[in-house]
């Protein structure tokens, strides 16, 4: 019988939690402050998380210059112990994304999460070609994350079938397109969903991990879903999902003076994390801050988890 190797430690990392590393912006000057990411990241490893995301939508990666996306996962990275798993966001043009790609394995990251592709038009078969070229350049392994855009069943399978892709994000709540798409593609590909409101449909489907929402400032509730997930207790799962999901629904609201949803999304976490004892700061344009209605409306929410019985 042939032994079967060790899980290397970004596939143990993808089968797990991710939270997302916020950027903790100064409130006078907009300046990165280091020391509160660092500190941000020891207190949520020390609560028993694992996989980080640096560099990634949630950490405003849009509104980061190329150095302070380098700079950012180095000091994650340096911040964290050995056994936790990196996983860098890059993104943009394909010379953009290969200066990164190298930039970021040198910090010691364990894999790179491909952002979406932000181009207004783009081919199925140039971004496989894109996803290929990155693949190739890329000694980690690469995790491209699916949001934006309706990919096909087709094309989906292809991707688990590039040399390198070790996982996928997948950030799109059509389930069907997921299910399928898993049983079309590579069985050796780790699909991983978002937020505790999808994970334990999705799970059900066929992802093996899930990334943190309200988990990013209450990790234990994230942990205890996952244990759930893993025991198959997926009444259990539902009810630790339920817990999160007034404050998920009120991530995807305008704000005031606003009509684009999920405007609220970034500055409602960096709030949590406030209400946690942690470092939240500002946001950078094109965010703005909640509004005093906003922050009293999440502090009620914030209260309610924080009662909630999540062993």
């Amino acid at each position: 019988m042939q032994r079967q190797s060790e899980p290397t430690q970004l596939e143990v990392g993808l089968r797990d939690v991710a939270t997302g590393i916020l950027t903790p912006f100064g409130e006078e000057d907009g300046e990165i402050r280091y020391d509160a990411l660092r500190s941000n990241v020891q207190a949520l490893y020390d609560a028993g998380v694992r996989t980080f995301l640096a560099c990634a939508n949630i950490s405003e990666y849009h509104s980061l210059s190329h150095e302070e996306r380098i700079t950012i996962t180095e000091e994650s990275v340096d911040a964290l112990a050995a056994d936790a798993c990196v996983l860098a966001g890059a993104g943009g043009s394909l010379k953009t994304t290969t200066r990164l790609i190298g930039a970021f394995e040198r910090t010691g990251v364990d894999g790179i999460m491909v952002m979406p592709p932000m181009h207004a038009y783009k081919h199925e078969q140039g971004l496989l070609r894109y996803y290929r070229e990155l693949a190739e350049v890329a000694d980690t392994g690469i995790i491209p994350y699916i949001r934006g855009f309706s990919p096909s069943v087709e094309f989906l399978a292809a991707l688990t079938h590039i040399d390198n892709v070790a996982g996928i994000k997948y950030a799109l709540d059509d389930i069907v397109t997921f299910r399928e798409a898993i049983s079309a593609g590579s069985d050796d590909v780790i699909w991983v969903a978002v937020t505790e409101t999808l994970a334990p449909e999705f799970y059900m489907e066929g992802a093996e991990g899930f990334t943190a929402g309200v988990s990013n400032f209450r990790p234990e509730i994230g942990l205890a879903l996952m244990e759930a997930l893993e025991a198959g207790d997926f009444e259990r799962a539902k009810e630790i999902r339920d817990v999160t999901l007034e404050y998920q629904r009120f991530r995807t609201e305008c704000g005031h003076d606003n009509t684009f949803d999920g405007a609220v999304s970034i500055p409602a976490v960096k709030y949590g994390l406030e209400l946690a004892g942690l470092t939240g700061g500002a946001v950078r344009p094109p965010l703005v801050e909640l509004s005093h209605e906003d922050k009293a409306r999440a502090e009620e929410m914030y209260h309610r988890i924080e009662a909630a019985d999540v062993p």
